[in-house]
């Protein structure tokens, strides 16, 4: 998979944030401005409280905060970054947050080392997260779960995920070919407006 291979090909440095932006699905600024008291690793939880582009610190865009759960290997490789030179979680040695600009060559170098490339036009940080979405979908995680993790505002910016996703109508339906629970007969299913035929 082409984004294990970019992890793996990256410097030690830049790997933790590579693998937020695949595993977690954040927007660049929500990279730059994301702080080590957003994380509450022991419950594998990052918050999306903040973005910072071109130096302007707001509310990640929609301006709504999120949560967003993390895989195992994402807590294990934030828990090995952490570091003493502020409240960034990903920053420049001097503490201050990162800048697009100095974001920009590492994630070309990587690309490169990883023999990943695009026939027109660079991958960029933003691609990260469509892979993110893109993956999700792919395994089936239902379009309003996507949305939610994503921080998408409505759920026709996360459609764009739809025909990625397994036949969910088919897997819906297969369901009904299972035994039903217990308390899922006719008599208790019966609605008030069964009479209506509705």
């Amino acid at each position: 998979m082409e984004a294990e291979r970019l992890v793996s090909a990256a410097d030690p440095e830049w790997r933790p944030v590579l693998l937020v932006a695949v595993k977690a699905g954040l927007r660049q600024g929500e990279l730059v401005g994301l702080q080590w008291n957003d994380l509450d690793l022991p419950r594998g939880t990052l918050h999306v409280r903040r973005t910072i582009w071109r130096g302007v610190e707001g509310l990640p865009k929609g301006g709504r905060e999120r949560s967003v759960e993390l895989p195992a290997s994402v807590v294990d490789a934030l828990k090995s970054h952490r570091h003493l030179r502020g409240r960034f979680v990903f920053c420049q040695k001097n503490g201050e947050h990162l800048t697009p600009g100095r974001m920009a060559g590492p994630l070309r170098r990587t690309l490169r080392d990883a023999g990943i490339a695009r026939a027109v036009g660079q991958i960029g940080w933003h691609d990260l997260r469509h892979t993110y979405g893109s993956h999700l979908a792919m395994n089936g995680v239902p379009l309003k779960v996507i949305q939610e993790l994503m921080g998408h505002a409505t759920i026709e910016m996360t459609m764009r995920y739809a025909h990625l996703s397994p036949d969910s109508r088919r897997s819906a339906v297969n369901v009904l070919d299972r035994p039903l629970a217990p308390a899922c007969d006719i008599r208790a299913t019966r609605g008030e407006g069964a009479a209506n035929h509705s």
